[in-house]
């Protein structure tokens, strides 16, 4: 059970990240309101959170959470941005969570 509770965590943090880049993205590119940087500040100050809350040592939560982050990116293009990933982005996903979870899963020694 720690594994889906790894993951979901992983999944949380990452929509964190995204929605305080995409913020910020739509006033510079979509000339949107200056005041979405309030909620993106928050949004990313809850990221960080977010990411102190992993058990294990930092650079190896960070090199880990991004192949998390590779496939909810290639998820928000798809729901948010409304394109259809390729096959390649598929692809290039999978391989980033396998390297996730070998770098998460994997067996440590003592």
């Amino acid at each position: 059970m720690p594994e889906l509770k790894i993951i979901g965590l992983f999944i949380i943090t990452a929509l964190a990240e995204i929605i305080g880049c995409y913020l910020p993205y739509l006033w510079l590119r979509e000339d949107k309101t200056v005041w979405l940087l309030v909620p993106a500040a928050v949004s990313l100050a809850v990221f960080a959170w977010l990411l102190s809350l992993h058990p294990t040592a930092a650079g190896r939560v960070y090199a880990a959470y991004g192949g998390v982050y590779i496939f909810m990116a290639i998820l928000w293009l798809w729901a948010v941005d409304g394109i259809r990933p390729s096959t390649w982005d598929f692809v290039g996903s999978g391989v980033a969570l396998l390297g996730m979870a070998i770098i998460t899963f994997a067996p440590r020694g003592a």
